[in-house]
């Protein structure tokens, strides 16, 4: 039986390969920064230029498909999942890395059937990384097969977060209580390269053994999740039950163990649901 969502898959990575392209040709110019929601949620000319093209290519090709995408979240458009056929695309994940240049840098593609994550693609457009996984058929970079390092031990764990300002004091001193939670189980560390999609792909390729987050979206996490779940890793919410991709929080690891001690150790604080009606 044929594969029905290979052919988009492939297309997919043509679509993702320009985006990539149009998004180092721009690091080579002056970024024209504008802003979203607050001083530090930054959104650029290129953002949109390149949600554009894919949204575009993509809908050309498949007019029957839904599309879930950042900037058009931010412009008014629902953020539903339904069964249809959903692309969720993040044109730029790591926008404040991109203003800065700061080299981590990605577009990060998800498509989900029935609110199942079919493939996901995340293209580190900088380093020239192409990470790639269809549903159970493994995971790659640049067409070499990828899985994550299947730490156990916590304490032999590099871990990845994400940190910045919250205008809600409650929340900020939960974030930083819960980095200091984490250094002192111990860890080997915690970095913050700035990108989801790419923090994920560095569990999914070895480099890193967890990454957790509160307050992501669905297009910052769909690509990558598909990424360590068929790199051999584990996806898991917050609390510790299953991953819900409309819920802005993950725990993403090399194995189910660190997920879990990951979970236990850290406090949630609430974000909101990215299908909620209104603001």
């Amino acid at each position: 039986m044929s594969d029905p969502w290979q052919e988009c898959m492939d297309f997919c990575l043509d679509v993702t390969k320009r985006a990539g392209q149009m998004i180092r040709e721009a690091l080579q110019k002056d970024i024209a920064v504008m802003q979203k929601s607050s001083p530090l949620d930054l959104v650029t000319e290129t953002d949109q230029k390149v949600e554009q093209l894919i949204i575009s290519s993509l809908r050309e090709r498949y007019p029957t498909h839904s599309f879930i995408g950042e900037e058009s979240v931010a412009a008014g458009a629902p953020s539903v999942l339904t069964d249809d056929p959903t692309w969720i695309i993040d044109p730029i994940d790591g926008t404040t890395n991109f203003v800065h240049r700061f080299p981590f840098v990605s577009v990060s593609i998800g498509f989900a059937v029935k609110k199942e994550i079919e493939f996901g693609i995340v293209y580190s457009c900088v380093e020239d990384k192409m990470y790639t996984a269809r549903r159970g058929k493994g995971a790659f970079c640049n067409g070499a097969p990828i899985k994550v390092s299947g730490q156990e031990d916590i304490s032999q764990s590099l871990v990845l977060t994400e940190m910045g300002f919250k205008k809600e004091p409650e929340h900020f001193q939960t974030m930083l209580a819960n980095i200091k939670t984490i250094l002192t189980i111990p860890v080997h560390g915690i970095r913050s390269p700035g990108s989801a999609a790419i923090n994920m792909c560095l569990v999914a390729c070895g480099s890193a053994d967890a990454y957790y987050h509160m307050g992501i979206h669905c297009w910052d996490m769909a690509g990558g999740a598909a990424v360590v779940a068929e790199a051999g890793g584990v996806v898991i919410d917050i609390s510790g039950g299953p991953f819900d991709l409309m819920s802005r929080r993950l725990i993403a690891a090399s194995s189910r163990t660190i997920a879990e001690r990951i979970a236990k150790e850290i406090t949630e604080f609430p974000v909101g649901r990215d299908d909620a009606e209104g603001p």
